[in-house]
């Protein structure tokens, strides 16, 4: 019997989006929106399964088998929620009349108390964009005039702020 389409996992997003696979959670920046974004192992394996062919049963189980920990259909929407409110999905998961009301993490983390950690978790902060980065140079560091930023901000007559904080080479401080 084939899937419903309704039942099948979301399109994980992978337009302007940087991926880095580290040992135990998954790295997102995402270039639209300058945020970057720590998965935990659970919203990383189910984000990695948003690939439009698993149904929320299958990931449930492949969850539990992976992370030799309890999880059910619950843990996986729960981990599709909060990927679709991070805007790490193509379009929401559509959860189907059939599924059960909506279940918040302090419900799973009551029901699964012990393996609470193997919970869907997506922690985020914004980044400065391209455009800031190219301003900045580190503490100390030298611009081509041959001044040094004392706080971090470029002293180059690319400062935004002033008056600009500068170490001049011969020792002393003063201002762009």
């Amino acid at each position: 019997m084939g899937k419903k389409a309704e039942e099948l996992m979301p399109l994980a997003r992978t337009e302007r989006l940087i991926v880095e696979e580290l040992p135990g959670e998954v790295l997102v920046l995402d270039l639209e929106d300058n945020k970057a974004h720590c998965l935990n192992p659970t919203s990383a394996l189910v984000w990695q399964c948003c690939d439009g062919k698993m149904t929320v049963a299958e990931v449930a189980r492949r969850l539990s088998r992976e992370l030799n920990s309890p999880a059910d259909e619950e843990v996986v929407w729960l981990a599709l929620g909060q990927l679709d409110r991070h805007r790490l999905l193509e379009r929401p998961a559509a959860r189907t009349s059939r599924a059960r009301r909506s279940v918040s993490r302090r419900e799973l983390i009551l029901r699964y108390a012990p393996a609470a950690l193997a919970l869907p978790a997506v922690m985020s902060i914004a980044t400065p964009s391209a455009a800031q980065l190219g301003s900045l140079r580190p503490l100390g560091a030298a611009c081509s005039l041959g001044i040094q930023c004392a706080s971090g901000n470029c002293c180059c007559g690319a400062c935004t702020a002033n008056p600009c904080p500068i170490i001049d080479p011969g020792g002393g401080t003063g201002t762009c």
